[in-house]
């Protein structure tokens, strides 16, 4: 009688179960991590709202109003309760999405993010694409050979994309690229003879007019995207080629390389097979975080290129005092990159079981 088969499964069971319990709170570690910020985040805007030395009842009534409209249009904004009770009111509206009214459109403001971020996604998520697909082979190739010129070159390289301003970087590109040799569309999200030809259904321009069978609206949209999301891509270039050096030097120091090189196995399978594919997991996170500095971060490029995207749209709205848009953008992108943030981090623990 084999007793060996039953004890087997019965380990594997029970190491499925701690696998399984262990998933479970990193997931709600996670969760519990996730709502404990975003009402940080909460509490932070709120009291960014009251201290910034503007007057939001002012940017509603102007200056001229008389004191009897003043009062009356501040309590109807609940700014005469208790902070307590400001806060109480401004955590319910928040959570499901209501940042009042903006100033400078007149919309809700959630209808305002609706229409704006889309462009910073699709802006962020090529620079991203761009900064990925060029970065990671970058560092693999400066690992691979450290201490040589082309380890210095794209040293060099990473460098001058953390150091150099993005805005006089893309004044630059757009004086050379757009307005001496005329390769890409200037600034903006589209020539004005394409605007209303394709239906918002994602608010992603290039996915709707490729969705819509409108080609021409498609590559008059690349035109103008892809030289903001090139800089965008230089400067997540910057930060995964360096971080991929990094970790792909740190696995080819490993006993298991020494074992592969000795069994004859070549160079490049070693390299990209074996050392990149085990640092793929923490450089997923990389590229995650990457991709959440870009949400974040982009509001000089969309500046510069007239990109309508969320970054535009916190700017001026600061600029005419519309607190309530201004809060509300700075909350959403907030949101975004704090749950970026930690989504990176549960992928490391549930990728890598080592972590756990």
């Amino acid at each position: 009688m084999n007793l060996e088969a039953p004890a087997a499964d019965h380990d594997r069971t029970r190491r499925g179960a701690r696998a399984a319990l262990g998933l479970a709170g990193g997931l709600a570690d996670f969760l519990l991590t996730l709502a404990i910020t975003l009402f940080g985040l909460l509490v932070v805007t709120f009291v960014i709202g009251r201290v910034v030395p503007i007057d939001p009842v002012l940017a509603v009534v102007g200056d001229r109003a008389s004191g009897a409209v003043y009062d009356r249009v501040r309590a109807e904004m609940g700014l005469d309760l208790p902070l307590i009770e400001q806060f109480r009111i401004y955590f319910m509206k928040a959570i499901t999405g209501d940042f009042g009214r903006s100033v400078l459109t007149t919309n809700p403001v959630i209808e305002d993010i609706r229409r704006y971020f889309p462009a910073t996604i699709e802006l962020a998520t090529l620079g991203t694409l761009i900064g990925t697909l060029i970065g990671v082979p970058l560092g693999v190739f400066a690992a691979v050979r450290s201490g040589t010129l082309m380890d210095q070159i794209v040293r060099i390289v990473g460098l001058v994309g953390y150091s150099v301003p993005i805005f006089w970087l893309g004044l630059m590109a757009l004086l050379l690229f757009y307005a001496h040799l005329g390769w890409v569309g200037g600034p903006g999200r589209l020539d004005i003879a394409y605007d209303y030809l394709v239906t918002p259904t994602t608010g992603l321009l290039l996915v709707d007019s490729l969705m819509q069978g409108q080609m021409d609206v498609f590559w008059n949209a690349f035109s103008h995207i892809i030289l903001p999301a090139a800089l965008l891509g230089y400067f997540s270039l910057a930060y995964i080629s360096r971080m991929t050096r990094a970790l792909v030097l740190n696995e080819l120091a490993q006993e298991y390389v020494v074992t592969a090189r000795i069994k004859g196995l070549s160079e490049a399978r070693v390299v990209w097979r074996h050392a990149l594919r085990n640092a793929a997991v923490p450089l997923l996170t990389v590229i995650v975080l990457s991709y959440a500095t870009l949400l974040e971060g982009s509001v000089l490029t969309e500046t510069v290129f007239a990109w309508p995207g969320i970054g535009s749209y916190i700017t001026s709205s600061l600029q005419n005092a519309d607190m309530n848009a201004v809060l509300g953008g700075t909350l959403i992108v907030g949101a975004a990159f704090v749950t970026l943030n930690l989504l990176s981090d549960l992928l490391y623990r549930l990728l890598d079981p080592r972590t756990r």
